[in-house]
């Protein structure tokens, strides 16, 4: 395992302690490959360290703003702050759905009408999904069922 700094894995040092027990194999960049254990616990307690200043100073501003009169937390309805979040995704989906089906209707009249056709070519042309990954059969299945096109062959 490589990590960047020993907090990313962790700022606990009896976690870092226990994967170094177990024979965990990982690399903290910033400290290079050769850091001994004893380097690792000192960062790792440094790490534990902070993680207990960073709580005490958040609660201390938190209760200086609740003294002020601040009305702390997500003031809407967790309800509708779920509500309110999906449709946003639904509506970021649906944009990115109407978006690709300029690029799958010019492959569909250029003659490619399979699934895994229009799968190769969406990948071939270095158009990705909506996460930056590569197209699948059933990911074109879905974008099309999204945007309530018809499959023509399921090929």
């Amino acid at each position: 395992m490589i990590v960047s700094k020993l907090g990313r894995l962790s700022r606990d040092v009896a976690f870092i302690s226990g994967l170094m027990v177990q024979r965990v194999p990982f690399i903290v960049a910033e400290l290079g490959p050769d850091a001994d254990p004893f380097m690792l616990h000192l960062y790792a307690a440094l790490g534990e360290k902070e993680r207990r200043l960073i709580s005490a100073r958040t609660k201390a501003a938190l209760g200086i703003k609740r003294a002020q009169g601040v009305k702390l937390g997500n003031p809407r309805n967790i309800r509708a702050a779920g509500d309110l979040g999906r449709k946003t995704l639904v509506s970021a989906a649906d944009q990115f759905a109407r978006d690709i089906l300029l690029a799958v209707n010019a492959i569909r009249d250029a003659g490619t009408t399979s699934l895994q056709g229009i799968s190769g070519a969406l990948n071939k042309q270095g158009i990705r999904t909506a996460r930056g990954k590569r197209w699948h059969v059933s990911s074109v299945a879905n974008l099309l069922a999204r945007a309530k096109v018809p499959a023509e062959t399921q090929a």
